[in-house]
């Protein structure tokens, strides 16, 4: 591991653990680039850690500091997501790049960062998020082709397999009701920031895309069919059960 101090860091919210551990991608060209920019002061942006496409560690910031990585983000009602996490940059170049497939090599070096960082911190697998988690109307990061199934089988994360996308009942924008009360409410309860309208609006649609890219990546389409229901639902009795 390579310690590069960066500048933009502060000082982490008095009274509060570090609970979280954030995962995000860099969106640019080379992990280079990105560390780079995490560097520079004027950017006003950062983070605790960069893993390069061929495994190489980069550590930016302390994690007893703040880093400035999540930006404007909610989880359980929760705000203020620097203050309660760590988080790694994971260099790819993106959505709007091309977005390769991460490498073996990469990933194995993210296991085994993030069980050391969960480890120390006591974070509960539950509480390792996607950036497009804790902001589903910005960010769609690190997105679909993420393996977050292989994180799980080496402990990291809350997972179950998703379950198969066949026909059946689904929700999609405009629609109201009670059944898309209790979709929001239970989305909400896993912790997505969303309001309980009863109506499937943008806010929904986004919260369903976000959800679908971390649980049900075959297809991302924020429209909540009967796979993408399943799996939410199977997601919180495991979480029920475990409670």
């Amino acid at each position: 591991m390579v310690w590069r101090p960066s500048p933009s860091f502060g000082l982490r919210a008095e009274g509060v653990a570090i609970d979280i551990l954030l995962l995000h991608y860099t969106d640019m060209k080379t992990a280079e680039a990105a560390i780079q920019l995490l560097s520079d002061p004027a950017s006003n942006v950062s983070c605790h850690y960069v893993v390069a496409e061929d495994g190489a560690i980069t550590q930016l910031v302390r994690e007893g500091d703040r880093a400035w990585h999540a930006g404007v983000s909610s989880w359980h009602g929760e705000g203020d997501i620097n203050s309660r996490s760590v988080g790694i940059e994971i260099a790819n170049l993106g959505h709007d790049h091309g977005y390769p497939d991460f490498p073996d090599v990469q990933i194995d070096s993210v296991i085994a960062l993030a069980c050391d960082i969960c480890a120390r911190h006591g974070i509960r697998p539950e509480r390792i998020l996607a950036h497009s988690d804790v902001a589903p109307a910005r960010k769609r990061d690190p997105g679909e082709k993420f393996p977050w199934g292989r994180l799980a089988s080496s402990g990291i994360g809350h997972y179950v397999e998703p379950e198969p996308i066949r026909g059946g009942r689904f929700f999609s924008a405009g629609e109201s009701g009670a059944p898309i009360e209790a979709l929001q409410a239970m989305l909400a309860l896993y912790g997505y920031p969303l309001q309980i309208s009863g109506t499937y609006d943008l806010e929904t649609e986004l919260v369903v895309t976000a959800f679908q890219r971390h649980f049900r990546p075959e297809r991302v389409d924020g429209i909540a069919d009967s796979s993408t229901i399943a799996t939410l639902h199977r997601l919180a009795r495991a979480l029920s059960e475990k409670a």
